[in-house]
């Protein structure tokens, strides 16, 4: 399994805005059918400059569906983000290969 994940930083004072436009933006990649979730997260890290920075992990179905994600969506939907945010964002993407998935079960009785 394949894990496609954009990090973002922006300046704080654009955060509750970027928020609320990444939701929207990751029911449009949700939407390619190609991913089967997404988790948004927030970097726990403190930045000097007062940033904030937040990642987004989507889970790929398969690696060949990252490809075709990449083929036939990523373009369009990187440029919607250029679009409304310019430099103000700025994202780097990173692709992490799954090795083992570990669950704890707890019997909360």
């Amino acid at each position: 399994m394949v894990i496609y994940n954009v990090t973002c930083n922006m300046a704080s004072h654009l955060e509750e805005e970027w928020l609320e436009w990444i939701r929207e933006h990751i029911a449009h990649v949700l939407g390619t059918g190609l991913f089967k979730d997404a988790k948004l997260t927030r970097v726990l890290v403190e930045e000097q400059d007062g940033s904030s920075t937040f990642s987004i992990q989507y889970k790929a179905i398969s690696r060949e569906t990252l490809e075709t994600y990449y083929s036939n969506h990523a373009e369009a939907l990187r440029k919607a983000g250029l679009d409304k945010w310019g430099n103000n964002v700025l994202s780097f993407r990173t692709e992490l290969d799954v090795l083992d998935e570990y669950t704890v079960h707890t019997n909360l009785n």
